[in-house]
């Protein structure tokens, strides 16, 4: 097997995917496209990835994208056991929740701050816009009344997704104090979680140094 993951440390997904194969613990080949220069859109990308989006994981001939997708076939044909990705059904059916909220609820809110600036030369953030990311994180902080973890008592992939969409959104100054279970939550990652701050921290801060460089008053 050649594993090799197109990387770009800046994207929260990107991040997320690289953080569930450290942790499963599959030897894979890092290759970092700059999305910033449009590197994703070279051709020879773009017969791997028609959609050219980042991540995107092949294995051998067998390509896969998208951070969720990434994730939970890493888990399925690497880990040594399923404690990351359960095979019981209403395990699985919880943590695939928490995963399609990361995708279409707390990832779309956050990358609304993001992409108008980085991508469409704004510089200023709408106040709706953060009163958007302010909601999703208050589901968050419901889902993680009744454990330590976004999916239960222990660690899984939707804590590698959510946090990454997470920590990039607190890197800028966001203001999360009111949702204590997510501001407890986030320690714990930061803590508990394998080669989080190799995979996360530094990402986030070239996202963070991109984001601000770009903002009027250099402050979300």
């Amino acid at each position: 097997m050649v594993l090799t993951l197109y990387h770009f440390p800046p994207s929260f997904p990107s991040r997320a995917a690289l953080l569930v194969a450290r942790a499963v613990g599959v030897d894979v080949t890092v290759k970092n496209l700059n999305l910033f220069e449009k590197e994703q859109l070279n051709p020879e990308f773009t017969k791997i990835n028609p959609q050219h989006t980042i991540p995107t994981l092949t294995d051998d001939e067998f390509v896969i994208w998208d951070s969720h997708a990434i994730a939970s076939y890493l888990v399925r044909s690497y880990a040594a056991d399923d404690s990351l990705y359960p095979q019981d059904p209403k395990q699985k059916a919880i943590v695939d929740q928490r995963l399609y909220f990361d995708a279409g609820t707390l990832f779309p809110t956050i990358r609304g701050i993001f992409f108008p600036v980085i991508t469409l030369g704004k510089t200023t953030v709408d106040e709706d816009q953060k009163a958007s990311v302010q909601e999703a994180l208050s589901f968050l902080d419901k889902f993680l009344e009744g454990g330590s973890w976004v999916a239960g008592n222990k660690m899984t992939i939707a804590d590698f997704a959510c946090v990454a969409s997470v920590s990039s959104i607190v890197g800028l100054g966001l203001d999360i104090t009111a949702h204590k279970n997510v501001t407890a939550w986030l320690a714990r990652c930061r803590s508990e979680m394998p080669y989080y701050e190799e995979v996360n921290e530094s990402g986030a801060e070239q996202m963070r140094k991109a984001f601000l460089s770009r903002l009027q008053g250099n402050k979300i």
